[in-house]
């Protein structure tokens, strides 16, 4: 599990007794420390905070002073012969109030926790009368009692909705008033971002059948963290389809074709027109996106088909042409000609992989990674006779990498204006890097996290995402674990330090789940700085992103989008919902394809200040 940060609370769980980390019921002058369990009803149990310090000669690195959160004072080792340990005040410099949290390998989210004097470990003492004392022992890597657990605390949430008042009618004929909640809500002091109420714009491209009917035929794809988007026969998602810096509407029918209602810059939509007609014999393993491929700053269509890859350039009109004869590219397509790729299997991506301003092709295969490359007339170069990087593939020989389990990223982390590619395996972070002639080196491993080892379980219950969370610095790892989010700072070098559990919300352990809940990183506001996005239960959450890798605690921006009744009864299989700039001002909206149409939540952020 990541070291939590230090704004955040957390109680200290002894793993194999359930029992938290705290004083006795009738504390001594000596500051003793026990594990106890916590009755219902009564006082919660002690909460605590590690602060980073900086390592002093011989205590190796990432060394922790661990603070209890409320009277300030912190873990000390004991000079006492019973090696019992005890809180004491803080003492600059002194090596007995310093830690290091150490994993247990192969166990998720259990840790020891060592003293740097001596490298002795928490353990348990004989148990008394009413607590069980804390002592230090030797490490000894098959003692159950060793282990323990980080349990953040609650998260703090802000929202304040607006009351009114609502009839009430009684047996006798007579009427009262009551104070209900609104669907509104009143942003609280100092609030950023917001969001207008969820608002039906269109009725069309909904699931109901006056709006369309519109479901999902294509092939099961992930949407957490992957870079490219791949639509399939049957849905919905949003692309600039002009030019003009607004995101429009674009279905994929098979009977129509691509149809598409293009943004008006006001938050609606434009009628229905056909965008792209249908392709002579459509497959529900046809993959579609809309993508500048050439750097002229128009959209093209490209389809992932039996054949291989097709590519329709924008006609004057704005409409794409099917592309007819040859294929672009006789290569990542489902057919076996075209190499037998699968969804559910292989990956594959449209990224400008050498910073020529042109998109190439990427893609996992059984045997590894493969690439096309574009060249300057804007066609895609045959794939090589075998991968460039027998790595991050299906197959074992390939390092048995897995669709639903590993994800994996094109990204440049040493600022090369190159990408490499990043994957989270069972056991962490795997990388390999592109050289100044476009080869890739072996994969190095880099990072003892994000991975199902880890308790990092599938792509959809915990996202991850590779992206900077400071402006002008590397590119970071990012994900939804099952504690809360975790952010790990890239160094620049294509490695990353370790990383640190900035924020105790949108993890498994609060409650969020794939099944139902959506979680995305977006710039809400503006300032170059991706935040954090949840649909949750009660509507639309956001944690403004402070600029440094860390996260304010949520607010609820919009009650709307959500799983509950009140909130609109969204459903992630049904419902697709996204945040893209509708009306070009450069601040994400939210958009979401309900059962009667399309609905927008307009982005308020600096506009006004109450809805």
């Amino acid at each position: 599990m990541p070291v939590p940060t230090e704004e955040l609370k957390l109680e200290i769980v002894h793993a194999a007794t359930g029992k938290s980390l705290g004083v006795a019921d009738a504390p001594g002058a000596d500051g003793a420390l026990v594990v106890r369990d916590v009755p219902e009803g009564g006082p919660g149990p002690e909460q605590w905070r590690l602060a980073p310090v900086q390592a002093a000669q011989g205590e190796g690195d990432h060394a922790y002073v661990i603070r209890n959160a409320v009277s300030g004072k912190v873990l000390d080792g004991p000079a006492a012969a019973d090696r019992g340990v005890r809180q004491a005040d803080a003492a600059a410099g002194s090596r007995s109030q310093r830690w290091h949290v150490v994993p247990v390998e192969g166990e998720a989210g259990l840790c020891f926790i060592e003293n740097t004097t001596d490298g002795a470990v928490l353990d348990l003492g004989d148990p008394g009368d009413e607590d069980t004392p804390v002592v230090l022992r030797e490490y000894d890597d098959s003692a159950e009692s060793q282990r323990w657990r980080f349990v953040p605390a609650e998260p703090e949430r802000t929202s304040d909705p607006v009351l009114r008042w609502a009839p009430l009618s009684h047996w006798n004929g007579r009427r009262s008033w009551r104070l209900t909640r609104s669907a509104a809500l009143r942003p609280a002091p100092g609030a950023t971002p917001s969001f207008s109420d969820m608002l039906l714009v269109l009725e069309r491209f909904g699931s109901d059948q006056d709006a369309g009917g519109w479901k999902s035929a294509g092939a099961d794809r992930a949407h957490s963290g992957q870079p490219g988007w791949w639509a399939g026969l049957g849905e919905r998602f949003l692309a600039d389809t002009t030019g003009t810096g607004r995101a429009d509407i674009v279905g994929l029918a098979p009977a129509k074709g691509a149809v598409t209602s293009s943004s008006r810059g006001d938050g609606t939509f434009d009628d229905e027109r056909v965008l792209h007609r249908p392709v002579p014999s459509p497959s529900p393993a046809d993959l579609w996106t809309l993508a500048d491929t050439t750097g002229d700053g128009r959209p093209d269509a490209v389809v992932l088909c039996a054949d291989g890859v097709r590519v329709s350039p924008q006609d004057e009109d704005g409409t794409f042409a099917p592309a007819a004869g040859e294929p672009a590219l006789t290569a990542f397509g489902h057919g076996q000609q075209a190499g037998g790729w699968r969804a559910d299997k292989h990956p594959r991506f449209l990224a400008d992989t050498t910073g020529n301003g042109r998109l190439d092709i990427v893609g996992c295969h059984d045997d590894g990674v493969w690439i096309s490359l574009q060249d300057e007339d804007g066609t895609f170069a045959p794939i090589a006779g075998e991968p460039v990087l027998r790595a991050f593939g299906h197959d074992e020989k390939a390092g048995g990498w897995r669709a639903d389990k590993h994800p994996r990223f094109l990204a440049d982390t040493t600022g090369n204006g190159r990408l490499d590619i990043v994957g989270c395996h069972d056991d962490g972070v795997w990388i390999s890097l592109q050289d100044e002639d476009g080869t890739f080196t072996d994969p190095l491993y880099v990072l003892d996290d994000f991975g199902a080892d880890q308790g990092w379980s599938s792509v959809e219950e915990h996202p991850r995402f590779l992206v900077g969370t400071t402006v002008g610095k590397a590119v970071d790892v990012v994900g939804f674990g099952p504690q809360g989010v975790a952010v790990s700072r890239g160094r620049g070098d294509g490695t990353f330090e370790p990383p640190q559990l900035v924020l105790n919300d949108f993890g498994s352990a609060q409650g969020w789940t794939s099944g139902k809940h959506l979680r995305l990183l977006a710039d809400v506001t503006g300032d170059g700085n991706p935040d954090i996005v949840g649909f949750g239960d009660e509507g639309v959450w956001v944690s403004h992103s402070r600029g440094d890798g860390r996260f304010e605690q949520a607010q609820l921006v919009c009650r709307g989008f959500g799983y509950d009744e009140d909130a609109g009864a969204w459903r992630v299989g049904h419902h697709p919902r996204f945040l893209a700039d509708i009306t070009g001002d450069g601040r994400v909206d939210i958009v979401g394809f309900g059962g009667p149409g399309v609905y927008v939540a307009r982005n308020l952020f600096r506009r006004f200040r109450t809805r």
